[in-house]
């Protein structure tokens, strides 16, 4: 596999979990699960068969 290959499919795994996560968090925060100002968030990135387990902390301001 070309680098440039690597590159588009890594990309397009990103695009996918971005999208896909944001529209869970909005769903989340219209449905008004959510006490508070801010939400604190966490996304957890693991591949099969590898030890990956990279963890992503933050916090999203609410409307």
């Amino acid at each position: 596999m070309s680098e440039d290959a690597f590159n588009m499919s890594v990309r397009k795994f990103l695009k996918e979990v971005g999208v896909t996560s944001q529209r869970k968090i909005e769903e989340t925060v219209r449905e008004g699960r959510i006490g508070g100002k801010t939400l604190k968030v966490r996304m957890t990135l693991t591949a099969e068969g590898t030890g990956l387990n990279h963890v992503v902390d933050g916090e999203i301001e609410l409307p």
